[in-house]
């Protein structure tokens, strides 16, 4: 008799066991979404980030540190998988970048050249041809004229490149402040395939000169 209770009693017990070992703990929490490393809009301009000059990124790719996108760029005209072009006269180099497209020029002769501003235009991502700003150029200066700029004979010369619309009133102060080429947050997918490009104008020998390069975006990736 004694067994038979005892025996009761152990299958009592490993059924309590059982049916504790089955039992559902809490229900696991939906975990919240990573926030947004995106700078916030800037509510005095409206754009989603305004840059001060623009410093040339050096990494493989370009682009800011908290950026969401990241671009690739290539040059379709004149074609270059190295982004350069270059005749008897001048040897460009060329690096887009979100924030602006920057080039090196080598003067190849010994003799000076000249960068005509104000006959330079730049085509922005939306297709608009407009006057062209560079790191000198100021909110003021928008409706002066340009001083062109001398590359002495044998030398190179490093700049970089916006349009001049693209500047931003910066209250007073003397720096350049200036929308991005692209933006690097949630809209930048919509970037993707667009062309930009510079039409630049040389004096070479007191006659202009003009050299058209057009660049595309080739793709738009997540960091």
């Amino acid at each position: 008799m004694r067994s038979v209770i005892g025996c009761a009693l152990g299958m009592a017990v490993t059924s309590a066991a059982l049916l504790a070992g089955c039992s559902s703990g809490p229900s696991p929490q939906p975990q919240e979404p990573p926030s947004s490393t995106a700078p916030p809009a800037n509510p005095s301009t409206g754009f989603t980030r305004t840059v001060s000059g623009a410093g040339d990124s050096v990494g493989a790719q370009p682009g800011s540190p908290s950026a969401l996108y990241k671009y690739r760029f290539r040059q379709i005209d004149p074609a270059s998988d190295r982004f350069t072009f270059q005749d008897r006269d001048l040897s460009f180099y060329f690096r887009p970048t979100p924030d602006a497209l920057h080039f090196q020029v080598e003067n190849r002769q010994n003799r000076p050249v000249w960068i005509d501003w104000e006959r330079s235009t730049f085509v922005d991502p939306f297709g608009k041809t407009g006057k062209i700003a560079h790191a000198s150029t100021t909110w003021r200066d928008r409706f002066s004229v340009q001083a062109p700029t001398q590359i002495v004979g044998l030398q190179v010369y490093g700049d970089y490149l916006l349009p001049l619309d693209y500047l931003v009133d910066p209250a007073g102060s003397g720096q350049q402040l200036h929308r991005t080429l692209f933006p690097e947050d949630t809209s930048a997918p919509q970037y993707d395939d667009r062309t930009f490009g510079a039409d630049l104008v040389f004096r070479v020998e007191n006659s202009p000169r003009s050299y058209s390069f057009r660049f595309k975006v080739s793709a738009v990736v997540p960091r």
